[in-house]
């Protein structure tokens, strides 16, 4: 066999024998093709290292296993079909959106009045940005009853979250030194009585936005005193003098989403975001402003577990937080994270009676429950309200 190898070598041209003559050694394809055609491969080597292998490293090359041992072993035998040969590779299907899931599409006189008043402010709303379900539900209401979720700070985020849509950027636009007082003029303007802001994350000012944040709330609240605002934040890098601006800026209900349970945190949120920093960010708003709501939203159909849940909720009770909400996630775009499961409503009423019987103040649990869902918003009104009648 070696004389054939040498034969095949020898019928070479001379081109070719010169950049091969010194620096070849001999493989086997494999032992039994080999044994059986007598073939073999060329590997070439530098001739600098051709004396300095042993013979025994040199037998072990060429009675090692060759790439076709490698491509078989890694193949799984479901991915073969009946001749031994690899089927072809599919794409995993996303799953079907069930019934329970399906919406209307956003339209309406509300609809578009709301939506042509956002573009003459030059706000952003995070209903559109989120691409959420309930729009059509939110938007489609008469006046003091349509709600809109403001986003302050821009339209760009600086972190990545993979279950979000929002634009990214390290060096988002500069802040609308305007903004505080545009806002609170046209939510003024709508004449509503409960009002939800939220912002994208600002990693790159000092303080997160946080002053930005609190000067809106404070605006607002000059314009109409009873108006109740809901403060859906960031985590403000944990920095204590950031959530204490905001807890103290005269906002009724302060909301930070813990997004998904521990386990699932650094594959699901930004890298900067941790499970444990937003326990204690809502924590710290609750210790710097007693009377305060506090309130979380967390995702389903991620993988999270029922054990996981029920851990997440035992922590965030421990944490004083008073609501909490449970909605289905739902895959903005193709680039996102895909979804696990579509969760049942029976297992969201579930969910639901669980969270009552802990001692949650409110529990909202619906496939298209959102953190700022407009029938949480209307529970919270009310109970708000009792609590300003029984202070006065």
């Amino acid at each position: 066999q070696l004389q054939q190898a040498q034969t095949q070598l020898a019928k070479l041209n001379k081109p070719q024998r010169k950049t091969m003559a010194g620096r070849v050694a001999l493989r086997w394809l494999s032992p039994p093709t080999a044994l059986r055609t007598g073939r073999v491969q060329a590997v070439t080597m530098p001739q600098r290292y051709a004396s300095k292998v042993s013979e025994e490293k040199k037998r072990e090359w060429m009675e090692g296993p060759a790439l076709q041992d490698f491509i078989v072993s890694s193949m799984e035998k479901n991915q073969q079909d009946e001749s031994g040969n690899p089927k072809p590779l599919k794409k995993q299907p996303r799953l079907r959106l069930p019934p329970w899931l399906k919406t209307d599409f956003a339209h309406g006189k509300s609809v578009s009045a709301i939506r042509e008043k956002l573009r003459g402010l030059k706000l952003s709303t995070v209903c559109e940005e989120a691409r959420c379900p309930n729009i059509a539900e939110c938007w489609g209401g008469e006046k003091g009853t349509a709600t809109a979720t403001i986003m302050l700070m821009g339209d760009t985020c600086t972190r990545a979250c993979r279950f979000c849509s929002i634009k990214t950027s390290n060096k988002p636009p500069p802040l609308n030194p305007d903004e505080p007082q545009s806002t609170a003029s046209a939510v003024h303007e709508w004449g509503l009585d409960y009002v939800v802001l939220t912002s994208v994350d600002r990693d790159d000012l000092p303080d997160g936005g946080a002053n930005h944040f609190a000067s809106t709330v404070e605006e607002l609240k000059k314009l109409n005193p009873d108006i109740l605002v809901e403060c859906l934040t960031p985590d403000f890098s944990l920095d204590l003098d950031s959530i204490k601006r905001v807890a103290t800026s005269g906002l009724d209900v302060f909301a930070h989403n813990m997004e998904t349970v521990e386990r699932l945190t650094p594959g699901v949120r930004d890298r900067r975001a941790h499970y444990q920093q937003s326990l204690k960010v809502l924590q710290k708003a609750k210790e710097f402003q007693p009377k305060l709501v506090t309130k979380t939203s967390i995702m389903l159909g991620l993988g999270e577990t029922d054990e996981e849940v029920q851990q997440t909720l035992q922590d965030l009770k421990d944490h004083n937080v008073d609501c909490v909400t449970f909605g289905q996630y739902m895959q903005p775009t193709k680039r996102h994270l895909k979804v696990k499961e579509f969760v049942t409503p029976e297992k969201f009423d579930h969910w639901k009676k669980v969270g009552d019987e802990m001692g949650f103040l409110y529990t909202a649990s619906g496939p298209l429950v959102r953190s700022s869902y407009r029938a949480g918003e209307f529970f919270l009104a009310n109970v708000l309200k009792q609590r300003r009648e029984q202070d006065s």
